[in-house]
């Protein structure tokens, strides 16, 4: 039986294509999970009592440990459940830094399509919450300009998509050989939201047939195991325990961070975003992580990436 402090908890919703990255990333480990599902937009409740004001999806919770972003939940889990691993060549430092573009500019280019081809079928509330998040303080003209724009980006998808297709052609069935890995996952979640978020994408994938076969391998790893929770469950398990994660910071930091200093993150782009404000637990290269203290969610501790996020002085 699994101690529930060190049960996996993953807060999203089904249509979210940076949660079903997280998803297969719990299919290539094999895990079991407790799935909070979580509104598509604003107000989020109960999800930014646990984070302290975080509202992307997904987040995921450990006891009072809570993972804002995938590239922060992929390299606990590796950390918690090396076997099988994320990581199955050599190439893991390689494999980080090409995460940063298909979780970047790749996913970009990608919403961009999405929003951009749904023209006046958006809903207005969810363009003007998702146009803000991704396309910044003048996101109405963004989405104009993404709409004009549409043969240009199909041209730069198309791009990534061939030289992926190319990786395949030897009929590998994974990106990197015989395995799945985390680059898998992370390369799949774009491919995933344009084929069901864009009427032309089953058609400009279909171009590429290694990188559909790749897509249908993906897609039969499945999620893992997973079991409904109520959000109220979620946030009693953080207030039962005390956060669990490491204390220090790393030698040699560029901002001379020190533990139980104030501190407030952020995402390092203009989206509109509550900054997460709180104590800060540990930092090293790739995590920052801050202690919170709330009535209604106890002390948790809230770990973000340090790659893509910035980190201010409170």
């Amino acid at each position: 039986m699994i101690d529930p402090a060190n049960e996996i908890v993953l807060h999203n919703y089904p249509q979210s294509p940076v949660a079903e990255k997280v998803r297969v990333a719990f299919g290539i480990k094999k895990l079991a999970w407790r799935d909070v599902e979580i509104p598509r937009l604003p107000p989020k409740t109960m999800l930014t009592a646990l984070t302290g004001g975080y509202r992307r999806t997904p987040v995921m919770q450990i006891g009072a440990d809570i993972y804002c972003d995938s590239q922060c939940i992929i390299r606990e889990l590796e950390r918690r459940h090396p076997t099988p691993s994320f990581m199955p060549t050599s190439d893991a430092g390689l494999m980080w830094c090409l995460s940063r573009y298909t979780d970047g500019e790749l996913f970009s280019l990608a919403i961009k399509l999405v929003l951009g081809s749904a023209g006046d079928d958006l809903p207005s509330d969810f363009a003007e919450d998702r146009g803000r998040l991704y396309l910044g303080e003048d996101w109405a003209e963004g989405l104009k300009s993404a709409n004009a724009q549409l043969p240009h980006l199909v041209a730069q998808l198309r791009a990534p998509l061939s030289w992926v297709n190319t990786q395949l052609s030897d009929g590998r069935s994974f990106l990197l050989g015989d395995m799945p890995a985390a680059i898998d996952a992370q390369m799949y979640h774009n491919i995933w939201f344009i084929r069901g978020r864009w009427s032309g994408g089953p058609a400009m994938l279909s171009e590429f047939p290694d990188l559909v076969r790749w897509e249908e391998n993906i897609r039969l790893i499945g999620h893992g195991t997973s079991n409904g929770m109520p959000a109220e469950e979620a946030i009693e398990r953080a207030k039962s325990v005390e956060p669990a994660s490491a204390i220090g910071v790393a030698p040699n930091d560029p901002q001379g961070l020190t533990v139980g200093q104030l501190v407030s993150v952020t995402p390092d782009l203009d989206g509109g975003e509550q900054p997460v404000d709180g104590t800060l637990r540990y930092a090293d290269a790739d995590t920052i992580a801050i202690e919170r203290v709330a009535d209604d969610v106890g002390t948790v501790c809230v770990h973000f990436p340090r790659s893509g996020y910035r980190v201010s002085f409170s």
